[in-house]
């Protein structure tokens, strides 16, 4: 501990990355003494608090009371640490008693969008749409089990030997997977995929080029027509974004109901039911499932259902669903390609049990779904609307689809950019006169394949 305070500098300032090895050495060093601080004093509050009498302090008090131990500690060991270290070392020990630990820093960060901890030895961030390394680390694989039991309990979830894998929910709604040995081997490993406490909005979109004008014109229209409309795309492609995006077009005197694994969408509209799934207990019950969410979801007369993932038996109740009234309904899938999208539909609808012929389930997912949206994550980390495209029907046993806009990759940059550009093929689409009927027409010209957008 005597170290600290000879090597705070390269503690608290490290980012220079021509620091030679002899000085990230000694950063190292620091980083190490200060975390072994970090643990002697938060364990010194451990012993000498009153964990009954610090439960019945107010948050603000219990603070207060953190920071005047840590003062106390500090002062009887005589150690050597100046008033910035004294305040971080405060912040941690909060973090520690009342937070997440190391995490809490990564977790009020308004930048980072994902928090990947691969063992107590390493931690990723995302920050816009690229993964980075941070310098964040945990005292061994106890400190971390700690921290992710802290996580799960207050969901009221557990995880042990005997049930090594968990999904749950922060607090402030940042979905969590945890997966502890014996399934994983190297130790625990985290993943926590962040909650937007401002969602994006359309304009922010269009800032970071994610669509065109035109292209959010008719996805605006297609919303206000009750057009039913799938959002395909891979795993942190923006699915939810754009779902919430669209969402925010349906008219606010329509009724609601969003189904969701973890409740994430954000909707502004007043007339809104938030249904969320559950998984089941330590004695296997009590699950209650996305299908007979979607099941109860018909019995409380809604205007619109919001399906925040297909992915099982839900998928055939929730066709049934857009075909008898509730028009105007949205969901997303996994999938790379809108034909993808419906292959993988046809096989969620195989695990109802219903034994349908390929054609009869074809024909169920071409008359429930009108519009495909198909979203990608490029390789610079930036996300776009790559495809929309129209089903037109069946053609014997094939679904028919015509895409009405798209983005053309044309190579990339030597920044590793993407070059592209937005552009309509020149279909003039089917539900351009439903469009009309409803009161909301688009100009033809906006699928003018002429018209490029270059980013």
């Amino acid at each position: 501990m005597e170290n600290v305070t000879t090597l705070r500098e390269q503690f608290f300032d490290n980012g220079d990355s021509s620091l030679s090895e002899q000085s990230i050495s000694r950063t190292r060093t620091a980083r190490k003494a200060y975390q072994e601080l970090r643990r002697n004093v938060h364990q010194s509050i451990i012993e000498r608090v009153e964990l009954e009498k610090l439960q019945r302090l107010s948050h603000d008090q219990i603070q207060q009371e953190i920071a005047v131990l840590v003062e106390r500690i500090l002062d009887e060991d005589a150690i050597p640490v100046n008033e910035l270290e004294r305040r971080q070392l405060i912040r941690d020990v909060r973090d520690e008693m009342l937070g997440f630990g190391p995490l809490e820093p990564l977790l009020s960060d308004p930048t980072v969008s994902d928090i990947l901890v691969n063992t107590a030895r390493q931690v990723y961030v995302e920050r816009r749409g690229k993964l980075e390394v941070t310098d964040v680390t945990f005292y061994d694989d106890g400190h971390l089990m700690k921290v992710i039991e802290k996580m799960v309990s207050r969901v009221g979830r557990r995880i042990d030997e005997s049930n090594p894998m968990v999904d749950a929910r922060l607090p402030d709604g940042s979905r969590i997977n945890a997966i502890i040995p014996p399934s994983a081997i190297d130790g625990p490993l985290l993943s926590i995929r962040r909650f937007a406490v401002n969602p994006l909005t359309v304009a922010d979109l269009m800032e970071n080029q994610s669509f065109t004008p035109p292209m959010i014109q008719v996805l605006e229209a297609l919303s206000a027509a009750k057009v039913n409309m799938l959002i395909s795309g891979g795993t942190g492609s923006g699915k939810t974004t754009l779902l919430n995006v669209l969402s925010g077009f349906i008219p606010a005197y329509e009724r609601i109901v969003t189904i969701e694994d973890a409740a994430e969408l954000q909707l502004r509209q007043a007339h809104v039911l938030r249904l969320e799934t559950r998984p089941p207990n330590i004695e296997g019950r009590g699950e209650i499932t996305q299908r007979s969410l979607v099941r109860n979801a018909l019995r409380m007369r809604p205007d619109r259902i919001i399906l925040g993932e297909v992915r099982g038996a839900e998928a055939l109740d929730m066709l049934q669903a857009m075909n008898t009234g509730h028009e105007g309904s949205l969901a997303t899938v996994h999938a790379n390609t809108p034909r993808d999208a419906l292959t993988r539909l046809e096989n969620m609808i195989g695990m109802a049990g219903l034994n349908l012929p390929p054609k009869a389930a074809r024909h169920q997912i071409s008359s429930a779904i009108s519009v495909i949206v198909q979203v990608a994550r490029l390789t610079d980390g930036r996300r776009k609307i790559t495809s929309i495209q129209e089903i037109t029907g069946m053609e014997g046993e094939v679904i028919n689809m015509q895409e009405i806009f798209t983005f053309k990759r044309g190579g990339v940059d030597k920044n590793g950019k993407v070059i592209g550009q937005f552009c309509a093929t020149g279909v003039r689409p089917n539900f351009s006169d439903r469009l009309r009927e409803f009161g909301v027409p688009v100009p033809d010209d906006l699928y003018d394949p002429a018209k490029r957008h270059v980013v």
